[in-house]
C-alpha cells in the first residue's frame, strides 16, 4: 500500500493526518511499514492511523449495519461518489449502482477504497439482490402515497433506493420497492439534490437502529 498522494495541505496551511511514526515500530500487522516510515496523510479516523488498507476494510466489514444504499444511474449521475461517501461515514454494508457501471468517483474522496460496492445492470437485478437477502427495499421518493421518513420505522435489513438527480425514481423503481419514503420540504422547490436525500435516509436508519457511543 502506498500514502495517497490526492491528500495535501489543507485551507489552512496544515497538513492532513499525521507524521511519520516516532519511536519503536509496533509488532502488528495491521501496521503498514510505508505510512510507518512517512506518514499518514489519509482521511480516515485517528483509530486507523497508520494501518494497512486491508486491515481498516477487514475492521470495517466486522461492523458494518445491514442497510443497503442503492442509486439508479442511467443518465450519469454525478451525485454518486457523495452519496458512497456518505454511506462510508455511516458504515453500509454495501453501495449498488444501478443502470451504467460508470461513475464520478472524485466526489466519493477516496472512501470507495473503504467501501463496497456492486452493479446491476437494471432494477430487476437490484430486486433480485434484495429478494434473495431478504432486504426490504425502501424507495426513497417524493410521490403520492410517499410515507413520511420522519415518522416512519425503516427496516432494519433493507435498500435505501434513490432516482437519479431530476426525473427520479424510475416507474420499475417505485413498482418493486416494498415501501416509499418522503422527506419532508417546506421550500420552494420540488425535489432536494439526490446525494443529500440520501445522507437524511441513512441517519435516519442510523438514528433507529445503530448503537450510539
Amino acid at each position: 500500500m502506498t500514502v495517497d498522494p490526492a491528500v495535501g495541505p489543507t485551507e489552512w496551511g496544515e497538513s492532513v493526518g499525521v507524521g511519520p511514526w516516532t519511536g519503536p515500530w509496533p509488532d502488528d500487522p495491521r501496521y503498514d511499514p510505508e505510512l510507518l516510515a512517512g506518514g499518514d496523510r489519509r482521511n480516515v479516523v485517528d483509530r486507523y492511523r497508520y494501518w494497512t488498507l486491508e486491515a481498516i476494510v477487514a475492521d470495517l466489514d466486522a461492523r458494518r449495519h445491514p442497510f443497503h444504499v442503492a442509486i439508479e444511474n442511467f443518465g450519469h449521475d454525478l451525485n454518486i461518489g457523495t452519496v458512497v461517501r456518505t454511506a462510508n461515514a455511516f458504515l453500509a454494508a454495501e453501495v449498488h449502482v444501478v443502470g451504467r457501471r460508470r461513475w464520478n468517483r472524485r466526489g466519493a474522496m477516496v472512501t470507495d477504497r473503504y467501501q463496497h460496492l456492486r452493479h446491476h445492470a437494471d432494477v430487476d437485478g437490484l430486486l433480485a439482490f434484495a429478494a434473495e437477502r431478504e432486504l426490504a427495499v425502501v424507495a426513497v421518493d417524493n410521490g403520492p402515497g410517499a410515507v413520511p421518513i420522519e415518522t416512519a420505522r425503516l427496516p432494519e435489513r433493507c435498500v435505501l433506493l434513490f432516482g437519479q438527480e431530476g426525473p427520479g425514481l424510475t416507474d420499475e423503481a417505485r413498482t418493486g420497492a416494498t415501501t416509499t419514503v418522503s422527506i419532508a420540504q417546506f421550500g420552494s422547490t420540488r425535489s432536494i439534490n439526490a446525494g443529500v436525500a440520501a445522507g437524511i435516509a441513512m441517519h435516519s436508519w442510523v438514528r433507529q437502529h445503530a448503537a450510539i457511543s
